[in-house]
């Protein structure tokens, strides 16, 4: 197996967790801006991929 794939293997919940919390408030301010159509437009989109990611990845190993 290459060192690729048994680094993904070894996932940790860290920075997967931050980058989750990221997304998650990045869709909240997308949502309530009003200057910007196409980012109100995906806010709900990207609030629910960083919802869904931070419920799998606080399932990964600390």
């Amino acid at each position: 197996m290459s060192g690729f794939f048994k680094g993904l293997l070894r996932f940790r919940r860290g920075a997967w967790e931050m980058l989750a919390s990221v997304l998650i408030a990045l869709g909240v301010f997308m949502m309530m801006q009003s200057f910007w159509m196409v980012a109100f437009t995906y806010s709900f989109l990207v609030t629910l991929v960083g919802t869904v990611m931070f419920i799998i990845v606080s399932h990964f190993p600390e």
